[in-house]
């Protein structure tokens, strides 16, 4: 069996360790500073702690689920116990680089960085995985990990920022663009229940028939847009107040920002 060290017990970390149970070879162990915020894991069946160093010990795989200004800290407070050779850790912080985890640790120590988002609360993440030193059965360990709260994709290190910014600030990025279909239904005499409900709905239909029919959104675009159609009219209109133009521009906003950043 193997055992698996969480540090850090917040959002992510919690959706991570609810998850892994669903496989019986884990032995799932999740730490936190404040013992009444792992009360809910605890609750759930789940070997929660304080103790950092003694948690990661014996653990086989650590995975640090803190913010970017903790991982320093946290790495130098755990790297006494830490077994080179026999531990591999995961970094789900922003912008931390492979080079700066393994500074903090013993030579020879395995690294992955992992960046999921939020999605990952409701095991629909898309979860861009980049690591160095590990065997293609370690490399399917990570993946069968991060699989419990959604899709994964293996890219190169220097794509970790882009990944960041598509996939994680993404969901913001298409939560604004359901708040506007949103506010159109409303303007058009939905209720604003029932615009969100329509506009949530279509947007899921949407990925779903890309996802699961490996089309180009252009090829299910002209199958529902007629001469002189309403679609057509409304897709031209976008375009000409710049949506796609203000798409692309705002996710070159952020990757030049979160690259400054680093």
């Amino acid at each position: 069996m193997k055992k698996i060290t969480i540090v850090g017990g917040g959002n992510l970390g919690a959706a991570l360790a609810l998850g892994m149970p669903k496989n019986g070879n884990w032995q799932v162990t999740v730490t936190g500073r404040k013992a009444a915020r792992l009360a809910p894991l605890s609750e759930a069946g789940l070997d929660t702690t304080t103790d950092n160093e003694d948690a990661v010990r014996d653990a086989d795989w650590v995975i640090l689920c803190v913010q970017p200004g903790q991982v320093a800290g946290v790495l130098r407070e755990m790297a006494s116990v830490l077994k080179p050779g026999q531990q591999h850790l995961i970094s789900t912080a922003t912008g931390v680089s492979l080079e700066a985890l393994r500074s903090h640790t013993p030579e020879g120590m395995a690294w992955v960085r992992a960046m999921p988002n939020t999605a990952s609360a409701i095991q629909e993440s898309i979860t861009c995985l980049s690591g160095q030193g590990l065997t293609d059965e370690q490399w399917a360990e990570v993946e069968q990990i991060f699989a419990c709260i959604g899709a994964t994709l293996r890219i190169d290190e220097p794509m970790m920022q882009a990944a960041t910014v598509l996939g994680a600030s993404g969901i913001a990025f298409f939560m604004r663009y359901l708040r506007a279909m949103t506010q159109g239904g409303i303007q058009m005499g939905f209720h604003p229940g029932e615009a969100q409900a329509i506009a949530v709905q279509t947007a899921v239909g949407a990925a779903r028939l890309i996802q699961q029919g490996g089309t180009h959104p252009e090829q299910e675009i002209d199958k529902v847009t007629t001469p002189r159609g309403c679609t057509i009219t409304g897709l031209n209109e976008m375009e000409h107040q710049g949506l796609s133009s203000a798409v692309i521009k705002g996710l070159m906003a952020s990757y030049e920002k979160i690259s400054q950043m680093s």
